[in-house]
């Protein structure tokens, strides 16, 4: 029997325009180098196509800068996908882009229509529940209002809180199986992982803390070989693509696709 959260027939992912620039950053640690960009990003689809999934890769929108990170424009469930409401201002503009696809492929799709905020890097998905993780981005009338669109589909929605300083929950934590999840120790320490197995990031390399696990990989971004080590101790098989650029606007492997 495959899992949904986290065996895919397809993802959703943009490329990035030149715009990228002038992303949104919670600090400057330089400028995105755009070929850079370009080619991870041809890395990590390659990575997902290498599984059989279907990728569909749109076209850069360069009146929004960041909207290479499409996993915050939605959330995409077996029953259905849920049109999200991002806190920040100038990226509620990306979901109405985004419809158009998902509405040809669900026959089901959703809206968060506010007042609340939500963004899809605040979700964690995982067979028993749905964790959401409170943060700038991410508010409880967001969360309530997600939570009383996915109850006909039976999905229970837990709200959790994302620690101080870090921008998404899942910049902090990631699905690995079924029963195992990828953690920062300080998040792990806040007790909202209890009754899963938790595997902790390697000392000093928290930001490896957002992979995906899609299909028969975990990918994760490179340059972290301490947890490297550990995830590939544990049984799992890695794929490593380059995220330095996307890093620089607190971007990551679950930033960059829509999968389901």
């Amino acid at each position: 029997m495959t899992d949904p959260t986290y065996t895919f027939a397809r993802a959703i992912t943009r490329l990035p325009g030149a715009s990228i620039t002038a992303g949104l950053r919670a600090a400057d640690t330089g400028t995105p180098d755009l070929e850079r960009m370009r080619a991870d990003h041809a890395n990590y689809v390659a990575a997902l196509r290498e599984t059989g999934a279907e990728v569909i890769v749109l076209p850069p929108l360069e009146a929004f800068p960041d909207a290479v990170f499409v996993e915050d424009t939605a959330l995409c469930l077996p029953q259905g996908a849920v049109l999200m409401r991002p806190g920040a201002p100038s990226r509620l503009g990306e979901v109405a882009e985004m419809a158009p696809t998902l509405r040809a492929l669900y026959d089901e799709v959703l809206e968060i229509e506010g007042p609340g905020f939500i963004e899809g890097g605040d979700i964690l998905v995982t067979p028993k529940e749905i964790l959401v993780g409170l943060s700038s981005r991410t508010d409880r009338a967001g969360v309530e209002e997600l939570a009383a669109l996915v109850a006909p589909w039976r999905h229970a929605v837990r709200v959790v809180e994302t620690p101080p300083g870090v921008l998404h929950f899942k910049t902090d934590c990631s699905l690995l199986d079924g029963e195992t999840i990828l953690s920062t120790e300080r998040l792990a320490a806040s007790g909202c992982f209890e009754g899963y197995r938790v595997l902790h990031t390697a000392p000093g390399e928290e930001a490896a803390a957002n992979t995906i696990r899609f299909n028969r990989f975990v990918l994760m971004p490179a340059g972290f070989p301490g947890t490297a080590r550990r995830l590939r101790g544990a049984g799992y098989e890695l794929r490593e693509i380059g995220n330095a650029e996307c890093a620089k606007l607190d971007g990551g492997m679950s930033c960059l696709s829509l999968r389901f």
